[in-house]
């Protein structure tokens, strides 16, 4: 098992070792198990991740254990997401109100929402006049503004 235990900057002469996608939710566990299939093969690789508390990870960010000699970049999955536009900045604003009034784990972008499926969230902004949009996409939530 490799236990990974901190962010790093990696150098450009380190190449990583691994690179595992996570989803949005996985991206904001710090400690851990993660199970990595190996290519051709039956064999399971196991990754734990003991970072520290508060930590959020993102796409690109690159962990490493305590003896620094294995790398492992990070990068987010593509996952079934919810995309929400509309030719209105105000109308995707009030959009952006009514699913922060629902704790909704919301990515908010200037031209888009996007959030995990929820076909009753669907209903409600199609009715707001919302164009919604099923897709498989990179998830990137605002965490709030206590992990900040």
């Amino acid at each position: 098992m490799i236990i990974l235990t901190k962010k790093i900057n990696l150098q450009t002469v380190n190449k990583p070792n691994l690179t595992i996608f996570l989803t949005a939710e996985d991206r904001s566990k710090v400690k851990h198990t993660i199970e990595i299939k190996e290519p051709n093969s039956e064999d399971i690789k196991l990754i734990k991740l003991n970072l520290e508390r508060g930590l959020t990870l993102n796409d690109g960010d690159v962990l490493t254990n305590d003896d620094n000699n294995y790398f492992v970049q990070i990068q987010a999955k593509l996952e079934p997401v919810i995309t929400v536009k509309s030719d209105s900045k105000l109308t995707l604003l009030k959009a952006a109100y009514h699913l922060g009034n629902r704790h909704v784990i919301l990515e908010v972008n200037e031209n888009y929402l996007r959030f995990s499926p929820d076909h009753v969230l669907e209903s409600m902004l199609i009715k707001l006049g919302l164009n919604i949009y099923e897709e498989l996409a990179p998830f990137f939530p605002e965490f709030g503004a206590y992990k900040h």
